[in-house]
């Protein structure tokens, strides 16, 4: 029989308890109330909600965050999930070093343009005491032969090793991935968004021919639309980034781009077709089927923690998170409200069996009997934490044979009959989970317009929403909208039927339309 004052989490069939440190429900009840409302201040908004949802909270290192254990559980379904989709793709993982010899950055002179502002460098090895031994300094002394980068990206490490492992054909392809984290010191920094270290994975694929690596580039592209969408929740569009925006050192980067609730844009994943930049620079080779010596095509793709902030901003509300059935860390909080230890002990046991079979459908529930909380508070700290489904028993419902249920999405509840609860908790997460991808996908249909008009345009960006605008293709016009505007050209996207125009900004010819969007 179950203990009061224990927490109970189901995973997979297995029953796991753990004891509850005591809380100050009036600081949390403050904690609550003071969530900035998203239409006075969204971008407050997402601060509060990251830091009192426990998802993670600001370090002693400018810049870096500290993902606390609710913020990081949803990551590691987030990484199990891509790391099984790229397994069925034929990628295998592998690490390599945090630390990359500056010659590596100087044998590709764009790629190292592109990240030497955002470079960290170690210079020396020690520390010692100071002189008067009350503090710690650098030991002159040990300096580094050849100055370190912390890794930023992994290109240059990479290809210097895929050196000693490509000869021939037969090694081709390459299908490796790492998972890591990166460090970009950044200048202006929000919490999952840009962080000047984050967690995040890098593909790094090697190929024979140029079709090769081209069908790869757009293939991972694909794997990241469909775990946005269908495990996120989460519409993108799907598109190339123009020249001023591809990755340092790629000949073409594809986009998917997702729309939060302020109208701006998110750069949820990129996947990057390198051509032969790399293997010339580093001296990559094998010989093909003639026996001919020719440079190795590759490509390059990543996600990171940043879909955490696309996770909060697509589907959150006033209340708290809002969270995806397949990515809720806890899919089922079941909360028993008892006079006594013996009704408490009864509602137990007849919620036992439906916590069971829960956990044989690889549900994760989470039963709440601790008494160091009041209802209310529970059911406000579950709301916060977007928990999808709540299930609440009482003594009246022990004796009607009923249960409260409330999913999370649209706050609406109601007390059905236990029979068949376990049924209904099924259907009723699936149903959240399309759901809320219907409601995202509705609110970023509405806000996608075609306009020709700049001053038009210049008007109407400062209230958010992707536009499709004529572009002539040159960068001079991308600048301009870019510092009049403080709006980006996003992608060409793929799903688009194109037709020739006028550029509304210098009136010259203009080939396709692109999405330009403020963005994060």
């Amino acid at each position: 029989m179950a203990q009061r004052g224990i927490t109970y989490f189901v995973i997979g069939n297995s029953l796991i308890s753990a004891t509850h440190n005591q809380v100050n429900t009036v600081k949390m009840a403050k904690e609550l109330k003071d969530l900035t409302k998203r239409a006075d201040n969204y971008s407050q908004w997402y601060n509060d909600l990251v830091m009192k949802a426990d998802l993670a909270e600001t370090s002693p290192v400018r810049g870096c965050m500290i993902i606390k254990p609710y913020g990081y559980a949803i990551w590691e379904k987030m990484q199990a999930v891509l790391d099984k989709m790229f397994k069925a793709t034929g990628v295998q993982n592998a690490y390599f070093p945090l630390l990359i010899p500056k010659s590596f950055f100087a044998k590709e002179a764009e790629h190292v343009a592109g990240f030497a502002k955002e470079s960290a460098v170690v210079t020396h090895y020690r520390l010692k005491a100071t002189p008067d031994g009350k503090g710690i300094m650098v030991d002159p002394e040990a300096k580094l032969e050849e100055e370190l980068i912390i890794r930023p990206t992994s290109e240059t490490m990479i290809w210097n090793t895929y050196k000693n492992w490509i000869h021939s054909y037969r090694d081709l392809p390459i299908l490796c991935n790492q998972w890591c984290n990166v460090m970009r010191w950044e200048m202006r920094t929000r919490p999952f968004l840009r962080t000047s270290e984050f967690l995040w994975q890098e593909g790094h694929t090697a190929h024979a021919t140029e079709q090769e690596a081209q069908e790869e580039a757009r293939k991972m592209l694909g794997v990241y639309a469909d775990f946005v969408e269908n495990y996120m929740g989460v519409p993108v569009v799907q598109g190339v980034k123009s020249e001023t925006e591809r990755f340092a050192g790629a000949l073409d980067t594809y986009t998917i781009e997702a729309m939060m609730q302020d109208g701006k844009a998110l750069q949820s994943g990129t996947s990057h077709f390198l051509g032969q930049n790399f293997a010339k620079s580093f001296d990559v080779t094998f010989l093909n089927k003639e026996n001919k010596p020719e440079y190795v095509w590759a490509t390059s793709w990543g996600v990171s923690t940043r879909l955490m902030g696309a996770l909060i901003m697509v589907h959150s509300d006033d209340n708290g998170l809002v969270l995806p059935p397949k990515l809720a860390p806890i899919q089922v909080v079941i909360i028993p409200i008892s006079k006594n230890d013996e009704q408490l002990e009864a509602i137990t046991a007849r919620l036992k069996p439906v916590i069971d079979k829960l956990g044989e459908l690889r549900i994760t529930v989470k039963y709440d009997d601790s008494d160091n909380k009041r209802p209310g508070f529970k059911f406000a700290d579950y709301e916060l934490k977007g928990v999808p489904v709540r299930l609440v028993m009482g003594g009246r419902d022990l004796e009607n044979n009923t249960i409260e249920v409330m999913r999370r999405d649209t706050l609406e509840k109601e007390s059905v009959s236990f029979d068949g609860i376990v049924e209904r908790v099924q259907d009723m997460l699936d149903d959240i989970q399309k759901g809320i991808f219907e409601k995202a996908r509705k609110y970023r249909d509405e806000h996608i317009f075609e306009c020709d008009n700049y001053d038009e345009f210049k008007e109407r960006i400062k209230d958010g929403g992707f536009y499709l605008c004529h572009w002539d293709g040159t960068a001079e016009t991308e600048a301009q909208i870019k510092e009049e505007t403080q709006a980006t050209i996003r992608c060409v996207p793929f799903n688009c039927e194109q037709t020739p125009g006028v550029d509304m900004v210098s009136g010259k010819p203009a080939k396709y339309r692109v999405i330009i969007a403020r963005s994060y």
